[in-house]
């Protein structure tokens, strides 16, 4: 991330139990990837490094309830998988924050969002006009799903993006990330590792 005197923060997704906790129902399919990767530990030090700048987090949950489940007209491949398994069950403890990765003082919880583009039903966007941020930061989970897509969205809504490959992970190995970071590079202003993003002056 170069140097800029734009507003900067941080944008969070999904980093709940259900993902990033034991007992999760999509922590085993991450697993693997988290720990070569060494993803948690990442968010944990990006967290920390942007709340050490004074730069605001917007952290971005998903949850469902009961009539989502049973009355989501339209289910693409990703919400039968999640419904199948009542995944993201709004007030349950999958839903929670992660305790390594929830809101703090000076942090804005963002709505649930229901789906992969962050931006398209939730308020993200004007709780970042509100507080005239132009440059984020995006991780969190999915590396190919919620996190690209939010991204995406961002960069066409004008805002300087940077994805952290280091604080996600894809829905698959090694090769699924290689293809994942590929995609980052077109979409993204830069790319970069925790350590890169963090030890750059003014990020």
């Amino acid at each position: 991330m170069t140097s800029t005197s734009a507003p900067t923060g941080l944008v969070l997704i999904d980093t709940v139990n259900e993902v990033f906790a034991e007992g999760g129902k999509g922590y085993p399919g991450f697993k693997a990837e988290f720990d070569r990767i060494g993803t948690l530990d990442n968010l944990r030090r990006l967290l920390a490094g942007f709340r050490n700048k004074g730069y605001p987090a917007f952290f971005s949950p998903m949850s469902y309830t009961d009539e989502e489940y049973d009355d989501w007209k339209h289910r693409s491949g990703i919400h039968r998988m999640m419904f199948d398994n009542r995944m993201f069950e709004a007030g349950s403890w999958g839903a929670e924050f992660h305790p390594d990765l929830r809101p703090g003082p000076g942090d804005v919880t963002i709505a649930p969002h229901k789906n992969l583009d962050v931006f398209a039903t939730t308020d993200l966007d004007i709780q970042l006009k509100r507080r005239g941020i132009e440059h984020i930061a995006v991780a969190g989970m999915i590396g190919t799903m919620c996190v690209e897509s939010t991204a995406r969205s961002a960069m066409e809504r004008g805002y300087r993006v940077t994805l952290v490959k280091d604080a996600t992970a894809p829905d698959g190995g090694a090769d699924s990330y290689e293809q994942m970071v590929n995609r980052y590079a077109l979409i993204a202003h830069d790319v970069l590792t925790t350590e890169e993003l963090l030890s750059r002056a003014g990020f």
